[in-house]
């Protein structure tokens, strides 16, 4: 059977930025449309504005009334703003906020109902979005609370290649942040990075870095006590959870000495300590990614950028990373989904009569313990893709004893 075209809902953002710009971009590209099957919601006569004074190539839209309607191989739109909205490059307006919410709430409704499959959201501002139903510091607070329920947390996930950095705390003041942090909170952040790692991301068993709030990670209590009262004990309640975590580390040593590549995702404390490392490593193609939730949304990691709306200068690829990443995590949890549906029961052999040891030096434990490999394992099943073993017999699926880094600080 034919596998049926994702259907990617796509906002506009704020009419104003780069939204349409970007969008437009990505979607001239013909093959966009042979992957998935795109949804704008926003106005044909608004990106038609753009395109004109951008002088992009043409983009044929095919305006529908509903996302049912949607024809596959083509770009479809539907017209939720009025024609008459006023379009104001580089100026933040009340009427740019109000169309940007209107496409915002067409395209969430259609996303409950399933009538689209993913989220894709251009830029909004912060500020002229507000109103008496949009009163949130961002999308992922807004999404949080049509799509959270029982008990659901969003969690922000900036992501590039392997590098994917979550917060503990948002969008609040950075007077707040110390007191906001708790070890419930990073507990459940780890909990929730975790799970979308595994199912979002496919990685089974996930190695995540703890950044720490304060500098050198406090040195001892010197520089602040938040990581021997709050954080350390964190991670060891969230190891009793089923969650590899590690740290404290301090941040600039972190990022400055590329730590975050032996890791699958990083828990920053707050915005700018997990941002600014991050968009200096990947601001033209980085994704942002509200994990958490039942249902996938992505967008670039970049803002309205009023500055240069307008010039046909702005860079489309971190849109089109974004839907790629939509596309990949939607698959990724129907697979996750598939794979754990009937999960087969345990079985546990007898080993007893295996004597058979390992001889390593302590020198040569240590060292595979600084490989990175993962150190809740024991035997062949830890070791069997390292340089320290040429082959083995038996299955390493049921290996008993140590894991390598206990093994290595008992010598």
């Amino acid at each position: 059977m034919e596998e049926r075209l994702v259907k990617v809902g796509i906002t506009h953002g704020d009419i104003n930025g780069i939204g349409y710009e970007v969008i437009l971009k990505t979607l001239s590209d013909t093959r966009i449309a042979e992957l998935c099957t795109p949804v704008i919601y926003g106005s044909s006569k608004i990106a038609a504005y753009h395109r004109k004074v951008l002088e992009l190539p043409a983009v044929n839209l095919s305006i529908i009334a509903q996302a049912e309607d949607a024809g596959v191989n083509r770009v479809n739109i539907i017209n939720c703003v009025d024609d008459e909205t006023k379009v104001e490059l580089c100026q933040s307006t009340t009427a740019a906020g109000e169309a940007a919410y209107l496409a915002l709430e067409a395209a969430v409704t259609d996303l409950k109902r399933g009538a689209v499959d993913v989220l894709v959201t251009a830029p909004i501002n912060k500020h002229n979005i507000q109103n008496e139903q949009f009163h949130f510091p961002g999308h992922t607070e807004y999404l949080e609370q049509c799509f959270g329920g029982l008990g659901k947390k969003a969690l922000m996930i900036l992501m590039k290649d392997n590098l994917r950095v979550a917060l503990v705390t948002g969008h609040i003041p950075l007077a707040q942040v110390a007191s906001k942090i708790t070890v419930e909170d990073i507990v459940s952040k780890l909990r929730i990075f975790n799970q979308s790692l595994r199912q979002d991301f496919g990685i089974m068993r996930p190695r995540i870095a703890v950044l720490s709030l304060n500098p050198h990670a406090g040195d001892a209590g010197l520089l602040g006590k938040e990581e021997e009262e709050i954080i350390i004990p964190a991670i060891q309640e969230a190891e009793k959870k089923g969650v590899m975590s590690f740290g404290p580390y301090a941040a600039d040593g972190f990022f400055g000495s590329q730590v975050y590549d032996k890791f699958d995702g990083v828990l920053a404390m707050y915005h700018d300590q997990g941002l600014a490392p991050f968009k200096t490593l990947a601001m033209d193609d980085g994704v942002n990614y509200t994990a958490g939730l039942s249902i996938v949304r992505t967008s670039p990691a970049h803002g309205t950028a009023y500055d240069i709306a307008g010039q046909n200068v702005a860079s489309e690829e971190s849109f089109r990373q974004a839907l790629y990443a939509a596309l990949d995590i939607y698959r990724n949890r129907i697979r996750y989904r598939e794979a754990t549906a009937n999960p087969l029961r345990k079985q546990y052999f007898d080993k007893g009569g295996d004597n058979e040891k390992l001889d390593l030096t302590k020198e040569e434990c240590e060292r595979y313990a600084d490989t990175g490999e993962p150190l809740d394992k024991a035997g062949a099943y830890g070791i069997q893709e390292t340089d320290f073993v040429a082959n083995y017999d038996g299955s390493f699926d049921n290996v008993m004893g140590l894991p390598t880094e206990t093994l290595a600080k008992l010598l």
